[in-house]
């Protein structure tokens, strides 16, 4: 097959130097109207240097390496050394390059569950200037095929369960086969680098980003070295070892930099290996002593629900992210694990960590989601008017700096639509800067339905409702649930004389989709609200009764 170049747009302008004179406890500068990170400065590697990710990262990890395991895989207890791990890495690389015929730019599919291959599968490809591109197991084949459309890969690895839903033309190598299984036993030698820009393409990742249906988020290598130099700013002294448990999956972008982080970090990351729930995660993070985990807002919620005897002395801080913590919930669980810090965070496939808490004390506006992270800058902007906005006033967040994505492959009306001329990137989010430089979302102006931490794009599922007989009518808007965030529900306009029923819809649905995609509640209607152009109008459509009540 002939490859593709990967095509992302040019609009990235030099690192923003820093603001001339920020105010010291907002970070607003009022000459440019920006808001600036309060944490303490990091210096980045020379921006023309060439530098994957994988060799920063190994570059940060001390000599001799950490004793401790690298990585945990918590439903099988198996563990990897990071001697034995960058000795995998180097390997992988190897024979990437020599059985696979790898070369830099390649795309690669990653189709698999959690295991302690993928990791040094990760690290490999980057060091050869490849570039990742993971997707949830759980999609479909249709979706997939989505994704590999827009991605174009090489070649995929996939665990032998999921390669069948892979498109039949993309070559494939199972993670659970001798051939693969030799990759990791291959003679490695000294890993040969590549040489790789920091402006490279290091990462695909699926995002349905501002406008609906998925996009393919191309992020550079700088993008993953700017995020993890502010973690390694604020690591723990020399002998406070930090165990991470990841409640996020791997190809999650907040899973994905977790691992990464980790690994540079020289920590143990525990990964959830199989399809555990919270209990699962619970008992894990007690068994490995973690001191640290990720979680969604629906995990926070149930563990301050559960009725179980739970301990986490170890547990320091859990950082909660992907939708946003009811305050309730987020008070509910400080009640019940008064030793544990809940460090919100917000960010996005495209912009990667925007802000986040750090101390206990940040902790305590629990309706915040923290501060602005290193390297970040920040500028609200008035959409009807298109003012620049300083503190206390509400607009559209729009980021700029070195975590920002290059921007969606092949796909040039997005990203026209994403960013402005000056490379700021516009969130589609509502929020205001607290005279402390605390960031608040108030509102989402794109409609993403946020289930347990997923991206529900509503048009995607309004496409599919229009091939669903008896259908004259659809629109799909998140409906609240504290267990889940929001789930996903379907207003129908059924035809004349048709006898559809939710069942029938959820079904139609749950079919074609990957299962956190499914509509979980239905209403019929009469009426769905237009725009004079005919588009659904969700200014009206938050206002339908059912909508309307679910507030009150």
């Amino acid at each position: 097959m002939e490859e593709r170049a990967i095509v992302v747009p040019n609009h990235l302008p030099p690192l923003s130097p820093l603001a001339p004179s920020p105010d010291p406890r907002s970070g607003f500068d009022s000459a440019s109207r920006t808001f600036h990170s309060l944490r303490p400065y990091v210096p980045l590697p020379p921006p023309d240097r060439p530098l994957s990710f994988a060799a920063y990262a190994f570059s940060l990890l001390p000599s001799p390496l950490p004793s401790h395991p690298a990585i945990v895989n918590a439903a099988t207890g198996d563990t990897i050394s990071f001697v034995d791990f960058i000795t995998q890495v180097r390997s992988l690389a190897a024979a990437l390059r020599s059985e696979v015929g790898l070369a830099k730019g390649h795309v690669v599919f990653i189709l698999a569950p959690p295991s302690l291959d993928i990791p040094a599968l990760y690290l490999a490809i980057l060091s050869i200037g490849a570039v990742i591109s993971a997707a949830n197991p759980a999609s479909s084949p249709a979706e997939l095929a989505r994704l590999v459309s827009l991605s174009d890969p090489h070649i995929a690895f996939a665990a032998s369960q999921d390669a069948a839903k892979l498109p039949s033309h993309v070559a494939t190598v199972l993670l659970d086969s001798p051939r693969f299984r030799s990759f990791l036993d291959a003679e490695a030698g000294d890993l040969v680098e590549e040489e790789v820009e920091q402006s490279d393409v290091a990462v695909i990742q699926y995002s349905s980003g501002t406008t609906g249906m998925v996009k393919a988020a191309a992020l550079s290598h700088l993008n993953f070295i700017a995020m993890v130099a502010g973690f390694h700013s604020l690591r723990k002294p020399a002998g406070g070892e930090e165990v991470t448990l990841l409640g996020a999956p791997l190809f999650h972008s907040m899973g994905f930099f977790f691992l990464m982080k980790g690994l540079a970090l020289g920590e143990t990351t525990v990964v959830m290996g199989g399809r555990g729930g919270v209990k699962e995660m619970i008992q894990a993070a007690e068994r490995y002593r973690a001191t640290a985990m990720t979680a969604s807002p629906p995990v926070v919620v149930a563990m301050a629900r559960s009725l179980e005897s739970v301990g986490l002395t170890a547990l320091e801080y859990v950082t909660c992210g992907g939708a946003a913590l009811p305050e309730a919930a987020a008070m509910r669980f400080m009640r019940r694990f008064p030793h544990i810090q809940i460090r919100q965070g917000y960010g996005s496939t495209e912009a990667g960590g925007i802000s986040r808490m750090i101390c206990k004390e940040e902790c305590h506006r629990m309706r915040s989601v923290g501060r602005l992270s290193q390297h970040v800058e920040a500028m609200l902007v008035d959409n009807a008017t298109g003012e620049t906005l300083s503190i206390g006033k509400t607009g559209e967040l729009w980021l700029r700096g070195p975590s920002i994505m290059l921007g969606y492959v092949g796909n040039k009306q997005a990203n026209a639509n994403t960013f402005d001329a000056r490379g700021w990137l516009k969130t589609g989010d509502l929020c205001y800067f607290d005279e402390d430089g605390f960031l608040y979302v108030v509102d989402r102006l794109k409609e993403l339905i946020k289930y347990k931490a997923y991206q529900v794009p509503p048009a995607e599922l309004e496409h599919l409702l229009q091939y669903l007989p008896g259908v004259a009518d659809a629109a799909v808007a998140s409906y609240p649930d504290e267990e889940a965030g929001q789930i996903p529900m379907a207003l129908i306009v059924r035809q004349p004389n048709s006898k559809l029923t939710e069942v029938e819809v959820m079904n139609f649905i749950a079919k074609q989709v990957a299962p956190y995609k499914k509509i979980r509640k239905v209403v019929f209607t009469n009426k769905i609200p237009k725009t004079p152009s005919g588009k659904i109008s969700r200014a009206e459509l938050r206002n339908h009764p059912v909508l309307k009540s679910s507030r009150l």
